[in-house]
């Protein structure tokens, strides 16, 4: 990375001879997101049967897994500010194996607490992934990052849709704890690749080289987080009850895995799809139309059977999951004084946190109500975001990016 040098303009712009190392660096974050994400999302699959061998209710499932989240979220900026100066090959990799540690702890036969302690151990290592995975890829483009954050946003998508899928296709083969030793056989896998793609040398620190932002744009970047908390919120809280959902049309295991791999391939398409319609609609535009079509979509799988639902979950996936890189990709727009790796610990903190705890309020709705109502407050939480991100503009229109607003 000797080759990228500092821009006028406070980014990072690489040399042309640098695309090489810059491909090996994109492509070690997308590979690593790609595992974590997966790691997240497959955990869906295993929340029936642990229903069932725990007896929890859907706040108590909610709560079980929020013990991931919980710690996934809430050590964000710790992880962000111990492990910065550290090289981002030696980031990524504690990040895989505390990961790949916990789902091998969940795979053990002790019971409910070492459920919950892999849960926890699983969370520590993707709060180191999440930002030091995001400034590698911010670094190594500096001003043109938008497009690759896209990518490595797509590569977590492709984890969602195929580890969650797999999960669910080996659960009626398998029991559920082989089913987690086999997830964290492949984390390892993933390190091992790392040591070879991954950089040796620590990324440059860029927080003292960008002009500040403004007041309004430090404001704006408060809202963003906001925003992307209750977008993540609404993702979060459909996907409690989709493997429910499935089951009382009639579905089975596999069929779950069909559908999560559904939702989550339109999701991956919805990346690229949602930033294309931003470069046309802008920022503003088009998460308004994401947001109001989500919340139509999700009412509407209220009332689908099993086959039409089915057909409905990519189109879903693609608004549901689309929005999300819009808004990432606005994180280094509106960094509070420049600093992009504590600005995407920040927001994750907000989104991870947010996933987190929404599904333990929606699971308390259906809880004291019916999972229909848990449904259409998840909805209906997409609908609230059309007005804060309308109050973004004004922060979008300051930012060095105008033309995204």
């Amino acid at each position: 990375m000797d080759s990228i040098a500092s821009s006028s303009n406070g980014f990072i712009t690489p040399s042309p001879e640098a695309a090489p190392a810059r491909s090996r660096n994109l492509l070690a974050a997308s590979i690593v997101h790609a595992l974590h994400d997966g790691y997240t999302d497959a955990l869906y699959a295993f929340l029936p049967i642990w229903q069932t061998q725990f007896g929890l209710s859907y706040a108590g499932l909610a709560i079980v897994r929020a013990l991931y989240y919980a710690t996934m979220g809430g050590l964000q900026l710790p992880a962000d500010r111990a492990l910065r100066r550290f090289s981002p090959r030696t980031a990524l990799l504690i990040a895989t194996l505390t990961a790949a540690a916990g789902y091998c702890i969940m795979a053990l036969p002790v019971g409910f607490a070492g459920l919950c302690i892999g849960l926890v151990v699983a969370g520590i290592g993707s709060s180191i992934q999440h930002p030091r995975g995001s400034v590698l890829v911010t670094e190594t483009y500096g001003a043109e990052a938008r497009r690759p954050l896209g990518i490595y946003n797509f590569a977590g998508d492709l984890g969602k849709a195929t580890l969650p899928a797999l999960a669910a296709l080996l659960l009626p083969l398998l029991a559920w704890r082989p089913v987690l030793g086999l997830m964290a056989l492949l984390g390892l896998v993933v390190a091992g690749i790392l040591v070879r793609l991954a950089p040796a040398v620590t990324v440059q620190d860029d927080t003292g080289d960008r002009p500040a932002v403004a007041g309004h744009s430090r404001h704006g970047f408060g809202l963003l987080t906001i925003i992307g908390g209750l977008d993540t919120a609404t993702r979060m809280g459909y996907l409690l009850f989709l493997p429910f959902l499935i089951h009382a049309r009639g579905g089975g295991s596999a069929t779950v895995g069909i559908a999560l791999a559904l939702l989550f391939v339109g999701g991956a398409f919805g990346k690229a799809a949602c930033t294309w319609v931003s470069e046309r609609l802008g920022v503003i535009g088009s998460v308004i139309v994401t947001e109001g079509a989500t919340a139509l979509l999700i009412v509407a799988t209220l009332f689908t059977p099993l086959a039409a639902l089915l057909v409905v979950l990519p189109l879903l996936g693609v608004v549901l999951n689309g929005t999300s890189s819009v808004l990432y990709g606005t994180v280094p727009d509106l960094a509070p004084s420049g600093d992009t790796g504590r600005a995407f610990a920040i927001f994750y903190t907000s989104v991870i946190g947010s996933g987190g705890i929404a599904p333990i309020l929606y699971g308390a709705i259906a809880d004291h109500s019916s999972q229909s109502i848990g449904i259409v407050a998840s909805g209906l939480t997409a609908g609230a975001i059309i007005p804060l991100v309308a109050a973004l503009r004004p922060a979008l229109r300051a930012s060095p990016a105008r033309s995204l607003t």
